[in-house]
């Protein structure tokens, strides 16, 4: 089987060999994908042509109908999507949950927060403002949808809602989209695109899809368009210095390399309620989709005298969680989505022994249930620990995307903020504490490097969202490394979508051009 591309308003095999899409468990070959001989200045033009013109013809409560009957055409694949992700991400059900489900429920929720726009076609961005002694003229800012496409580029390990995180404000927003999803992963994303576009829930060049390689894509792309992508922080900077993007000025969105943490606070010994949420949440982390996710905690910040009680707890958890082939019920945990994962993961994690010791890996004896490791890209849960984090660097500087973690003590509070930043920007920071002052403090202190922070005491203990899970009303981003961009954070998702204007004029005309708009209030 060979992944087609939809293009054009048609669905097209890409030429030659392609790559091949493989079974993680048993590796065997499940697929290829190309887009060899694709056109993709004429794919663009389409979705500009097309898809644009039919897009912005519609207000926004008809865009957000219209991503109603999206969902409801991926709730109705729900089943065949699990066995995809099962066979081609090795995802137990659990893992495919988060992906799948979690694309539908954010599609569903902008359709929701997109009710309050009503019929309007663009956004009125505040009120009229006074230019002179003249009280009749004035300015209005206005917002309205780009004339381009949203180009999406998208990362192996969410492949569903790595593609609806995106493509749902686009959407909303009157943008059509071309999706690029990552290659090893493509068939579930490429499956559910192929369910919307035979559902006919959309206008025509509204969404398009390519599986394989990038190739000239990016040399078609003007500044009408935007770029939005998922992924390591190296392929990040070959888009950004993209001579076409430069010259164009084209806007990029960066979702990269991030070395997220989990503060335990001084407050919060064994036998602290938070201690215990700490604990939990890290094991969860490090084993949810094999910690193969961009906001997965990577260094575990605790005080340095509670340091042997963390470690203790935590491997007493990963030793009971079962790893191997998702497809036994009692498997808890799956495998990489690649071998050529499984070699990078591995190979970070001999970086991080250079400075760091095992607390648990496994053991010599490690073996995955029901599955051939000769053949299967599993790595086991790896919990290290540092000495020394203020002289270390691999521990600040290197991610193994995959499930591993870093226990790092700290002395004192400031010292813990420190260490905290030393990871050059990161996606999130989860503080664990009863201590209502240290949880403000480190919110304060931490806001300007992370772009989420969760604040955890036993209040919220049992109702909190989790650490890595990102929720479509707030912001999903960071500074630094982890790519400086901001995605979802409810309607503010739309102004990545739409260029702001000021229109001056007599209050009369702006008034009938305010009437035509949607206020725009995050």
């Amino acid at each position: 089987m060979k992944l087609a591309n939809y293009v054009s308003g048609r669905w097209v095999e890409g030429g030659g060999p392609g790559t091949a899409l493989v079974d993680p468990v048993t590796g065997e070959e499940l697929a290829r994908a190309s887009t060899e001989g694709i056109d993709f200045a004429a794919a663009l033009a389409h979705a500009r042509a097309a898809g644009g013109p039919a897009l912005r013809a519609l207000g926004y409560a008809e865009r957000a109908a219209a991503l109603v009957k999206v969902a409801d055409v991926l709730s109705a694949n729900r089943k065949e999507y699990f066995e995809i992700a099962l066979r081609n991400s090795g995802s137990p059900e659990g893992d495919a949950a988060v992906d799948i489900d979690g694309a539908i429920f954010t599609i569903k929720y902008y359709a929701r927060a997109a009710g309050a726009l009503g019929a309007a076609r663009y956004l009125k961005d505040g009120e009229l403002a006074r230019l002179g002694k003249d009280e009749g003229f004035q300015g209005l800012h206005v917002a309205l949808p780009l004339r381009g496409v949203a180009v999406l580029i998208n990362a192996f390990n969410f492949p569903a809602w790595g593609l609806w995180e995106k493509a749902a404000p686009a959407l909303l927003s009157g943008v059509p989209v071309l999706a690029k999803p990552a290659t090893a992963t493509a068939w579930l994303a490429q499956r559910m695109v192929e369910d919307v576009v035979k559902a006919g829930v959309l206008p025509e060049g509204a969404l398009s899809i390519v599986c394989g390689g990038a190739g000239n894509m990016l040399d078609h792309v003007t500044g009408a368009d935007a770029v939005s992508f998922t992924g390591s922080a190296d392929t990040a900077l070959r888009i950004r210095g993209h001579t076409a993007l430069l010259r164009n000025s084209t806007r990029v969105n960066v979702e990269a390399d991030s070395l997220n943490v989990a503060l335990l606070g001084p407050d919060a010994g064994p036998g602290a309620p938070e201690f215990d949420l700490l604990v939990r949440e890290v094991v969860r982390e490090m084993t949810q989709k094999a910690g193969q996710k961009c906001t997965a905690i990577r260094r575990v910040l605790v005080p340095a005298a509670a340091r042997g009680a963390v470690e203790d707890a935590i491997v007493a958890k990963l030793g009971k969680t079962s790893v191997g082939n998702p497809r036994n019920k009692d498997v808890r945990m799956g495998p990489l989505v690649s071998r050529t994962q499984q070699r990078a993961a591995l190979e970070g994690i001999a970086a991080l022994k250079r400075e760091a010791r095992v607390v648990f890996d496994g053991g010599a004896e490690f073996k995955p249930v029901d599955a051939d490791p000769a053949k299967a890209a599993f790595v086991p849960p790896t919990l290290l620990a540092c000495d020394d984090p203020l002289a270390a660097r691999a521990v600040h500087d290197v991610e193994v995307f995959g499930p591993a973690a870093t226990v790092v003590p700290y002395a004192d509070a400031a010292q813990a903020f420190a260490i905290a930043r030393m990871g050059q920007g990161s996606l999130v920071a989860s503080v664990f504490s009863g201590d209502a002052k240290f949880l403000a403090d480190a919110a304060a202190e931490l806001a300007d490097s992370h772009g989420r922070i969760l604040a955890v005491n036993a209040a919220v203990g049992q109702s909190h969202t989790g650490h890595g899970n990102v929720m479509p009303m707030c912001l999903h981003g960071g500074p630094g490394r982890a790519g400086g961009g901001e995605e979802l954070g409810g309607l503010r998702a739309l102004a990545f979508y739409h260029r702001r204007a000021a229109v001056q004029g007599h209050v009369d005309v702006l008034a009938a051009i305010a009437a035509g708009a949607a206020d725009f209030k995050y």
